[in-house]
Parts: C-alpha cells; sequence; structure tokens
C-alpha cells in the first residue's frame, strides 16, 4: 500500500512538470532522465511540437521530500536553454467526461474568427475541448478537435449551423472504436467520384446537352423523379453511336484526392464501392481503373453498336443505391454503422441516411441539410481527415510506396 502522503481518502499528491523551449532530440529524454534519479512514477504524459517549440506536460506521484524533484527537473531545464513550472496538486488528471467526440474543421483558408465560433458553440453545450492537433495544412487546414462532456447529436445539429454561418466544413462523430475499425465506402460517381456528369457529356456528343443538363439539375435537386427523368434524358441518346461511350470515358476527370483517397484507404483494408445513377459501361471501367472493389449502375441499352435510349433492367434510383449499400455491407462483413457513404444529389439521400456516416460532398442544399456532415472543399482526400488520419501520414505511406507527394508551399 502506497504511503505517500495525499489526500484524506488516500489519493496521493501529485506534481505538473511543464517544459516550455526551443525543441531539440534529447530533450523528452533528459527530462525522463532526472525523474528517473528521483524515483517518481509517471501518472500521465502530454507533449506537442508548434514551429519548433516544445510543450511538455508530466504528471507525477510527489514523494514525501518533493522538492527534490523540483530541484531535479529545474536543473535539467537550465542545462537544455528551457523554462519549466512545477505545480503540486492531488490526484489524477482528470477523467474525461462521457459524450466524447472528434469535431473536425476544415477550412481554406481557416481563420481565428473561425475557430473562436466553433469553441464557443462547444462551450454553448457544456462541452470541453481535451485536446486539438492538426491533422493538414495544405492545400487545406484540417484541424481535431476531441471534445467531452457534450451529446454528439446535439454538438453536431449546433456545429451544422455554425459551419454555414462561417463557410467552413465541421464533421462531429462520436469517439468509438469504428472511427479505427476497417469500413466500407460507398461514394456517388458522378459530380462526385469524378467532376461533371456523364449522361450530359455523352447528350453533348447527341446534340441535347443543354436539355438534358436541366432535367439533371433539377432531379439532383430533387424537385423531379429520379428514375421518370433519368429515362427522359436517356430517350434523347437514342442513335448514338456506342462508341461515344469511349470518348466519354477518355474525358472524364476524377475528382482531385480521389485516388489518393482510395489508395490510403485500401493500405488499410477499407472497402470501396460505387453506387451510380449513371451508366455501367462507364462505372465498371472506373471502378477497375480506381481499384474499387464493388460497382453498381444503370446498363445503357445498346444494339447494334448504337444506343437504343432504354434502360436494361430495373433503374439504379434512390432507395437502390440505400439498398446497395445494405447489401455490399452485408457482403463485406461489416455493419451499417461501419458504412460511409459520400454524395452530392438528391438521389443520394436514402443512401447517406442509411450509412453509419453520411458525408455530403459539394452537395445541393438539400443534401447538406439532411447529412451527417458535409465537405465542400475540391478535395475527396479531405474525407481521410474525419477518419483521424493526417497528411504527413498520408505522404509518408506514399513515400513508402514510392509515390512522390508534390512538396507544400512554404
Amino acid at each position: 500500500m502506497s504511503t505517500r502522503p495525499g489526500a484524506a481518502d488516500g489519493t496521493p499528491d501529485t506534481l505538473l512538470v511543464t517544459l516550455t523551449g526551443k525543441d531539440r532530440p534529447g530533450v523528452t529524454s533528459s527530462v525522463f532522465a532526472a525523474l528517473t534519479a528521483v524515483g517518481v512514477e509517471v501518472v500521465d504524459v502530454e507533449q506537442i511540437i508548434l514551429r519548433g517549440r516544445l510543450i511538455l506536460g508530466v504528471l507525477v506521484t510527489a514523494p514525501r521530500d518533493w522538492k527534490k524533484v523540483a530541484h531535479a527537473v529545474e536543473e535539467t531545464a537550465a542545462g537544455l536553454g528551457m523554462q519549466v513550472e512545477i505545480e503540486r496538486g492531488t490526484g489524477d488528471n482528470r477523467s474525461r467526461a462521457a459524450g466524447r467526440s472528434h469535431v473536425t474543421v476544415i477550412g481554406s483558408p481557416l481563420k481565428a474568427g473561425h475557430m473562436a465560433a466553433v469553441a464557443g458553440r462547444i462551450a454553448d453545450t457544456g462541452g470541453n475541448i481535451d485536446r486539438i492537433e492538426r491533422m493538414a495544412r495544405y492545400p487545406v487546414t484540417a484541424i481535431d478537435l476531441h471534445v467531452s462532456g457534450a451529446d454528439p447529436d446535439h454538438l453536431r445539429a449546433l456545429l451544422a449551423t455554425e459551419a454555414s454561418a462561417q463557410g467552413i466544413d465541421i464533421a462531429v462523430q462520436p469517439a468509438t472504436l469504428l472511427r479505427r475499425g476497417v469500413r466500407l465506402i460507398v461514394m456517388d460517381v458522378d459530380s462526385t467520384l469524378i467532376q461533371g456528369e456523364v449522361i450530359e457529356m455523352l447528350a453533348a456528343h447527341a446534340g441535347h446537352e443543354a436539355e438534358v443538363a436541366a432535367v439533371t439539375e433539377a432531379a439532383m435537386r430533387g424537385e423531379l423523379d429520379f428514375e421518370e427523368s433519368l429515362r427522359r434524358r436517356v430517350r434523347l441518346l437514342a442513335g448514338l453511336d456506342a462508341g461515344a461511350l469511349d470518348r466519354v470515358y477518355d474525358d472524364i476527370v476524377v475528382t482531385p484526392g480521389a485516388r489518393t483517397m482510395v489508395r490510403t484507404l485500401r493500405r488499410l483494408g477499407y472497402r470501396f464501392a460505387i453506387v451510380s445513377g449513371g451508366f455501367s459501361q462507364i462505372t465498371d471501367r472506373l471502378a477497375v481503373d480506381l481499384g474499387i472493389h464493388f460497382s453498381r449502375a444503370n446498363e445503357l441499352e445498346v444494339v447494334d453498336g448504337r444506343i437504343t435510349g432504354e434502360i436494361v433492367g430495373d433503374v439504379v434510383d434512390r432507395a437502390g443505391k440505400a439498398r446497395a449499400l445494405r447489401e455490399f455491407a452485408a457482403e463485406v462483413g461489416v455493419p451499417i454503422e461501419a458504412t460511409i457513404a459520400i454524395g452530392d444529389g438528391a438521389n443520394d439521400l436514402d443512401m447517406l441516411n442509411a450509412a453509419g456516416l453520411g458525408v455530403a460532398y459539394n452537395a445541393r442544399k438539400i443534401v447538406q441539410e439532411a447529412a451527417d456532415t458535409t465537405v465542400n472543399v475540391p478535395y475527396l482526400d479531405s474525407i481521410l481527415y474525419l477518419l483521424g488520419i493526417s497528411r504527413e501520414e498520408i505522404e509518408a505511406a506514399d513515400a513508402a510506396a514510392g509515390i512522390v507527394t508534390p512538396a507544400p508551399p512554404v
């Protein structure tokens, strides 16, 4: 049984040692060597480095002659040219309260006023920010806040309003094991995984681009039934040479960051699926190109080398997308709670609502209001920051695989 002095309930005295100064190799080891010499036990440790400045906090048990600890640490700090503060108290570091969440803030740029607003709303809920760490500094700034003491659902609703007012992205996720587990990501294709709409690109070859684009936009806003709108648009492709599908595929521009996201998460065992209201003649090839495991889309009917203007089989509509997500999850063997859906249009809403995390990516207003979180920066790999993966980790993994990353701006 411990014989250290402490509170009446037997809680031992502790010392909080806080060291600050210019970082260099050996600082942390020197401090712990000094603490070893005076025979204390480590209770908690936190360390961060900002622009070469180190802040090290060590909570240790206090022996009867606690001033001996102070003298040893002060002598070490002086030799390192650093400042030290020692505070005596009672007990362990407090346990984090219930209602733990990760709040990820993404901005381009991310201003001090943005962070002040976010911190203010967290305080309004009674929540406490326990830890802050940077996930990326370019091409966007992403900051992850560890929050406790606030209901995640209430926090998400409050911060969604603040994100809209500030023009930044904020994601709130409960701090559970699911954030670290193997997951399934299901993505929309047009205007999500790729830039633009395939059906409009095909319609340009048929001379009906403007007409098809108008119907597409209305459907994505939820103003038209998706199946009805799709069949109307497909009929305008009747008679088009099927070779246009190859030409359109060659013109597709994959969304910036998409390949990075897939490549990075595949290393961690994630599974990917694309579910599209577009056409399998395009999406199946795209899945192979990007290394995506599952693909589901509509099949254009082609007869004698010509597009007939009809769809083969059932249409992959709003309900069909959600159904595909559930089927893929069952095939992979992951619970629905471990799925992530990413989309931008009204026909993605059921899929986003069915997933454990629904992400509205550069989406229409109706989708942003319904999704769990929104990402409005033009880089799909920003999704990685929501999963606790930093830009430094991504680049290190790429470098190990021989993939060169462009240097960040100075």
